[in-house]
């Protein structure tokens, strides 16, 4: 009897993970449009772990303890440090996807949970520029576009071009480093006119309304948000249904993680919900109340030094490749020697990472 209970139970499972797309390992062609990678996304968020580290040697020659695994032999060309907001970033080549990977910092240590006090009275006041009605997270948008970081990434990205052509940009990152990371996709593709980007971020906020959601599925399609449990930080700034024009509204495409359990089995399910962004049959099922959740995807850590600080630590050896500004942002920047990556190749061209 108790055999023929767990049969049960993995065949209920096997029938969700069917339904839900968990299994779904290759990115299809661009006729087809985008298909969720769940191998991808446990790649994605060992960068967007890494990025969180402070000491900038072991991050900048990817020596750190995170920076192994899914991710060995990736080389990081721009290391950026903005000091005065507590921002950090990297650009780097990763052969193995043959890509240019960026990855943004997100909320520091023990910050989160006074960041997510204060994140939840924010309001839209933000156009954003040649979006007619789209409106932004003033907070969010700066962070992005009116520090140190993006001049710093658009920098390395141009110098990867002109090594490699026109290969695919994956752009990553966690809370309030996903809502960097969806800003920087945008971009990169209508200001920087690049054609194959990528961007999938961890427990991201909402980061606009309605019609910039709109706007931002049609201009980076190929995008997915992984959404945790209960995570609370997705359901922030609050969505109001009956504001349907003024209230954030997340772009799609959603993938919730959820747990089922059998009998004394756990098991993780991958949902791929619809296209609207606000599905609520997903995250928005249940009450985004858990910070625990928020800190923790696919078994790994996403979170930086426990005191909260945004200390960084450097070492004479790698300053060589740095340069910092009277307000002590740096930038560190070499030129990769390893990687050769195809220019016009990548996953979007039916490639399966296995």
């Amino acid at each position: 009897m108790e055999r023929g209970r767990r049969w049960l139970g993995l065949a209920v499972l096997l029938c969700l993970s069917a339904s839900c797309g968990a299994r779904e390992l290759k990115i299809k062609h661009k006729d087809s449009g985008p298909a969720y990678n769940h191998t991808l996304a446990t790649i994605m968020v060992e960068y967007a772990s890494a990025i969180y580290l402070s000491d900038m040697q072991e991050l900048f020659t990817w020596t750190c303890p995170r920076c192994g695994d899914k991710t060995e032999g990736f080389e990081v060309i721009e290391l950026v440090v903005d000091v005065q907001h507590c921002l950090q970033a990297f650009v780097g080549v990763a052969q193995d996807l043959n890509s240019i990977v960026i990855a943004f910092r997100g909320t520091h240590g023990n910050s989160i949970q006074n960041w997510v006090e204060d994140l939840y009275w924010k309001q839209l006041d933000l156009n954003y520029p040649g979006m007619p009605d789209a409106m932004v997270h003033h907070g969010f948008y700066s962070a992005y576009h009116n520090t140190t970081i993006r001049p710093g990434i658009l920098n390395a990205v141009k110098r990867a071009k002109e090594l490699y052509g026109d290969v695919n940009i994956m752009v990553t990152g966690h809370s309030m480093g996903g809502a960097m990371a969806a800003f920087c996709g945008l971009d990169l593709r209508v200001n920087c006119l690049a054609e194959n980007v990528q961007v999938m971020t961890f427990g991201q906020p909402r980061i606009g309304n309605a019609v910039f959601a709109s706007y931002y599925s049609e201009l980076v399609p190929n995008s997915f948000r992984v959404t945790n449990g209960h995570d609370i930080v997705p359901h922030l700034p609050p969505y109001y249904h009956y504001f349907p024009q003024k209230t954030y509204h997340h772009f799609p495409r959603e993938v919730w993680l959820y747990n089922v359990n059998l009998e004394s089995l756990v098991y993780t399910i991958e949902k791929i919900c619809d296209d609207t962004g606000e599905d609520p049959s997903c995250s928005r099922s249940v009450t985004g109340s858990s910070i625990s959740d928020h800190l923790v995807y696919f078994g790994v850590e996403l979170m930086g030094d426990p005191s909260g600080s945004c200390r960084i630590v450097t070492d004479p050896h790698i300053m060589k490749y740095g340069t910092a500004d009277p307000e002590g942002n740096l930038v560190l920047s070499k030129t990769p020697v390893g990687s050769v990556l195809r220019s016009g190749a990548g996953l979007n061209d039916g490639q399966s990472i296995l």
